[in-house]
């Protein structure tokens, strides 16, 4: 089974975070533009469950995502399940209507621009996203995948990337104790917009 083990932090200024990232060795990835539509399950309440499931589109590309509900109090360490659409519109469009025939019901869209770095953390690359979110703001996510813990290991990979994004939060200048635990969906749906 695969976690995704997640920091998010809102901040002001994205090209101080660049400075930081490149201070300390970043690799700069791709920038893309990514409209990431929620569904509403037919007969479950995954505000109450604490459960998302989306169709991203990135350009041609998609991809269905199914997160669990939070594992812990101080991350967005979740279950995390994702296939991959075939490449085109068509494929996209096709996903959309046969979500919504099945019941699934639109719920909002989150648009941002992302623009992803890869970060040498202690334990591993980390996986950065600098991310203008329409109608939210700007924020930079820290996340590590990991696969399911082993019960004989010390120490739990979980704990291991908890703590392998607290030390790169605190290198990058984000104080790992104001992480914003809320998905972009929910803060969204706070401001009173459906994008």
């Amino acid at each position: 089974m695969s976690y995704e083990v997640e920091q998010k932090f809102r901040v002001d200024d994205l090209d101080a975070i660049r400075a930081r990232l490149e201070q300390f060795g970043a690799t700069r990835g791709e920038t893309c533009d990514q409209s990431d539509s929620y569904f509403r399950h037919p007969v479950r309440d995954f505000a109450a469950t604490d459960e998302a499931f989306r169709l991203r589109r990135s350009g041609a590309s998609g991809v269905l995502t199914y997160k669990g509900p939070k594992l812990d109090a101080t991350t967005k360490t979740r279950v995390e399940h994702e296939a991959l659409l075939a490449d085109g519109a068509a494929n996209l469009a096709t996903a959309d209507v046969m979500l919504q025939a099945l019941g699934f019901a639109p719920v909002a869209v989150v648009a941002k621009r992302r623009e992803t770095w890869s970060f040498p953390g202690p334990g591993g690359p980390i996986e950065v996203a600098l991310d203008e979110v329409v109608g939210v703001g700007a924020f930079v996510e820290l996340e590590l995948a990991v696969t399911e813990p082993d019960a004989r290991s010390a120490e739990s990979p979980l704990d291991a990337a908890r703590t392998n994004l607290a030390a790169a939060a605190t290198a990058l200048g984000l104080d790992p104790g104001r992480s914003e635990r809320r998905s972009y969906l929910e803060l969204l749906l706070a401001s009173g917009s459906r994008s």
